[in-house]
């Protein structure tokens, strides 16, 4: 009577027991997960809109790799992200697009960086309804990730092991942003400038400006931090400072040029900070440097890498001008220090037909005042100047020395007139105490990059505000006559127009599919059904169980 009780008992456990097997690979039927994510740029420039205008997701997570994409989140490494593949995800109608980005770049390979930066340019060139997100990779990201790639890949399997894998073993991820508060846009950016002084020797003597734009873009402004594009422009122009500093300190040294250095604003969007620096001098000013004898301006936009200088200009410069004269010394300088060293003259015409500018010394060409802009770029739509990926890991120091002393030599070789001189154009002027310093410009690169830099952060986030407040210190240790200039926007008529939500919390649940819960609902049935037939025919199981009992004994 015992093996009845126990035929009718170990039945369905051993049932259960292989439902379990079937199972226990997989996750809990139920968990979730919350990150940080990172919305992609918003923005009006004029009357052009740009970025994603959509914010709010709740789709299932899947692999680029997948051929339906519809009401879908497809999730993408850094790798994975390309122009074609994110036209495909707004061509189905995609959910959204979260992109995972590397903590640490130094191990990104140089061809995936510069293939991810030209999609991340082409992908900010005009709106979207998508919205697009970016998040640092984890280990629970990168799970999911991997998880939605082998379930695509499965896909090239069998139909009876894709089915039995999707009922039994796979897990989905639904992405969940909660916040359902409409995106509304903000006009009252302030930009702000620096501005300081080297008063040269002499009254109403030349000024030369130096220049450089100190925000950074890229496809989230809270992951631009832009090392490359401008950190290094900044970094070469607060040494030159400190070594100019030294000259001018001394009467018997001061050249008979006036150095004016500005730090700008909104470089990132149409040069808006030079735009109205240059107009608060020339425009409203009683008195500006601006209104007087300004030899030539020069802009610093990035030189941390390549062994290449390019000299960008409006308008071919006179031979008899000194920004010729400028030039011309820079080429000499080159030729003698760094002779591997190749160095271009870009003439590019300003557009007056289009609403906004290459470079930045085209804001001063605009306003009849000669400028030059020194970059290892030479195309100013390149994927470089505007990228997440523009980490100081992807910069190189031994660059940025070296271009910060051509810069130098050439000043200083300009100011001082040494050519009519007859000095040695071997001869190295800047040494010794006058020399470049590694530790100070790793130090200022570090401290440029320690928090994103994207225009719409500097005057709403703390740490950001810090950051110019501290860039508005070194101003005053070292120049004269430091004014800082807040310019505010019209609100009737704004230049450019950022919009909210650009840092969301992000929920990441984990489930089973709803075909596990039909195969394990066809479990139980079975189960029940087997036990129904047991108890209803209790005896003639016994008896066929008794038999083979005894026939196996004997």
């Amino acid at each position: 009577m015992l093996l009845k009780y126990v035929c009718v008992a170990v039945l369905p456990l051993l049932l259960l027991l292989c439902v379990q097997c079937l199972d226990g690979s997989a996750l809990p039927a139920m968990s979730s997960y919350e990150f940080t994510a990172y919305r992609m740029q918003q923005y009006n420039l004029g009357q052009k809109k740009h970025g994603c205008l959509g914010a709010i997701v709740v789709a299932e997570a899947r692999s680029a790799e997948e051929p339906v994409l519809s009401r879908r989140c497809v999730v993408m490494k850094v790798s994975d992200f390309t122009t074609a593949k994110y036209l495909e995800a707004q061509k189905q109608n995609a959910a959204a697009i979260l992109v995972l980005v590397p903590r640490n770049m130094s191990s990104v390979p140089q061809d995936t960086v510069q293939s991810f930066m030209v999609s991340e340019r082409n992908s900010l060139l005009k709106e979207t309804l998508m919205p697009v997100y970016a998040a640092l990779e984890d280990e629970q990201l990168l799970y999911m990730y991997e998880e939605v790639r082998q379930a695509a890949a499965s896909r090239t399997s069998s139909i009876i092991i894709r089915v039995l894998r999707s009922m039994i073993t796979a897990t989905a991820f639904q992405i969940f942003v909660s916040n359902n508060s409409p995106i509304t846009g903000t006009t009252d950016t302030t930009l702000v400038t620096l501005e300081g002084v080297l008063p040269g020797a002499g009254d109403d003597v030349p000024t030369i400006v130096i220049t450089a734009h100190y925000d950074s873009y890229g496809l989230a402004p809270w992951l631009s931090y832009g090392a490359d594009s401008n950190g290094s422009g900044v970094t070469i122009l607060l040494e030159l400072i400190r070594l100019f500093q030294k000259l001018y300190s001394s009467q018997s040294t001061r050249p008979k040029y006036t150095l004016m250095f500005s730090l700008t604003g909104g470089g990132k969007y149409n040069f808006l900070g030079t735009k109205r620096w240059i107009e608060e001098n020339l425009d409203h000013a009683e008195s500006s440097l601006l209104h007087d004898n300004v030899a030539f301006v020069l802009c610093l936009d990035t030189l941390a890498n390549a062994d290449v200088l390019y000299m960008h200009v409006s308008r071919p410069p006179r031979p008899d001008s000194p920004i010729h004269s400028f030039i011309h010394l820079l080429e000499e300088v080159v030729s003698h220090r760094f002779p591997s060293v190749k160095v271009g003259l870009v003439h590019k015409k300003i557009n007056l037909v289009e609403s906004s500018v290459a470079w930045e010394h085209e804001r001063y060409s605009l306003r009849r005042i000669p400028g030059l802009t020194l970059s290892h770029l030479e195309d100013p739509k390149s994927e470089l100047r505007g990228s997440i990926l523009d980490t100081v890991s992807q910069v190189d120091f031994r660059k940025i020395k070296r271009n910060g002393i051509v810069i130098a030599e050439t000043l200083a070789r300009f100011m001082y007139n040494l050519s009519d001189k007859g000095t040695p154009k071997e001869v190295q002027l800047f040494k010794g105490q006058l020399e470049f310093q590694d530790s100070r410009i790793s130090s200022l690169m570090s401290f440029l990059t320690s928090v994103p830099r994207a225009t719409q952060l500097l005057d709403k986030e703390p740490a950001q505000a810090l950051l110019v407040s501290s860039l508005e210190q070194e101003f005053k240790r070292y120049l004269k006559q430091v004014r800082r200039q807040n310019f505010r926007q019209d609100r009737r008529d704004p230049d450019v127009t950022f919009f909210d939500q650009m840092k969301q919390p992000i929920v990441m649940y984990r489930v089973k599919p709803a075909a596990f819960d039909l195969f394990l609902g066809g479990c139980i049935a079975g189960y029940l059904g087997i036990v129904y037939y047991v108890i209803q025919n209790l005896g003639y199981v016994y008896t066929k169980l008794k038999a083979a009992v005894k026939t196996k004994r004997h």
